[in-house]
């Protein structure tokens, strides 16, 4: 059986462009030390139309709250009732 330790571990998520002959190449700073790492790849191509096409347009959802008062006085007394 294998333990791992996940203590250290680090996602990392960026999207880069595969080159001319099909080679992907990543040169990624980390925080780790000069240690043996586990890699795990995912490619999944993005095209131009995804890139510029929100899912989905939340414009008719958007507002503004007008607050006056003091936020973290208020969130005090809410935490204060449980």
């Amino acid at each position: 059986m294998r333990f791992t330790n996940y203590l250290a571990m680090e996602v990392l998520k960026l999207t880069t462009k595969i080159d001319e002959s099909g080679y992907l190449n990543l040169n990624i700073p980390t925080q780790l030390a000069a240690v043996e790492v586990d890699i795990v790849v995912v490619l999944n191509p993005v095209s131009s139309e995804e890139k510029q096409q929100p899912s989905y347009d939340f414009s008719d959802l958007v507002g503004r709250l007008s607050w006056r008062g003091d936020a973290v006085a208020m969130q005090r007394n809410l935490r204060d009732e449980w």
